[in-house]
């Protein structure tokens, strides 16, 4: 059993044929779902998903591309809806630098206050960094007590090592299957016991779906790339961990299950 623990459901294209979708993605083995959002709008559409669905859970947070359309009072509502039992983590936030769609001065101001927030609720997060590594590390660092997951990841082996001594999940998507791709060689190079897959749905669909909409089953896809890469029997990819309330993670999700590659 697999989770997609970052996919956005409800995006028209997964949305409009969501049941078809999840079906689909359970005959590959992907069994729930984190629904995750990116600014209120979606995030309020994501919980609403999480309701509906038994197995789909959901995230609440500002996106850096969103950052600039923040709001007097925008923390206040996010950190109600961070209160309900199926929005498991705070994200997605953090920092994009190599798009700039907000300006970076805003991005972090936006991504230090849910950082702060999530520290203050003892909420999980889920992050975006993109050519931010300098910055996202030092961010990271000053608070001590949050954990998660670094989104998407796309940086270098020496920026992975610093998530993972903070505390953090690496997660990998799609672009760990592209052709060229570096990313191999740092996953590689990472412990197992760190290690995550994603979509990114509909975004960043793996080979040989390259180019097409992404859908959460192929999350299985990745998983099995990332064993390959780990050089464990495929068979043995999927593996699902629940992380309680007494772990070094437990504040991870309640009753929701982030898997990890074993």
């Amino acid at each position: 059993m697999l989770i997609d623990s970052h996919c956005h459901l409800f995006y028209e294209n997964l949305k409009n044929n969501l049941p078809a979708v999840l079906e689909r993605a359970n005959e590959l083995g992907v069994t729930r779902f984190v629904c995750v959002g990116t600014n209120l709008e979606d995030s309020r559409a994501s919980l609403k998903l999480a309701e509906e669905y038994e197995f789909v859970y959901a995230s609440a947070g500002i996106h850096p591309h969103d950052a600039k359309d923040v709001e007097d009072g925008y923390l206040q509502e996010l950190e109600e809806l961070l209160s309900h039992p199926k929005v498991v983590a705070c994200g997605e936030m953090g920092l994009d630098y190599f798009r700039n769609i907000s300006d970076p001065s805003v991005q972090i101001k936006v991504f230090q206050e849910q950082m702060e927030l999530a520290d203050g609720i003892n909420k999980p997060v889920i992050f975006h960094n993109r050519e931010a590594d300098t910055d996202m590390v030092e961010i990271l660092s000053k608070y001590k007590s949050v954990v998660g997951v670094a989104h998407c990841f796309s940086s270098d082996l020496r920026t992975a090592n610093a998530f993972i001594e903070l505390g953090y999940f690496i997660s990998f998507s799609g672009n760990l299957t592209f052709k060229n791709s570096v990313l191999p060689g740092v996953a590689k190079l990472l412990p197992l016991e760190r290690l995550m897959v994603e979509t990114d749905s509909p975004y960043l669909s793996p080979a040989p779906f390259r180019g097409k909409p992404n859908e959460p089953g192929r999350t299985r896809f990745v998983a099995d790339k990332l064993a390959e890469i780990q050089g464990i029997p495929i068979e043995l990819a999927p593996l699902c961990v629940k992380y309680r309330h007494n772990g070094v993670f437990g504040l991870l999700m309640a009753d929701v299950v982030l898997f990890r590659i074993h």
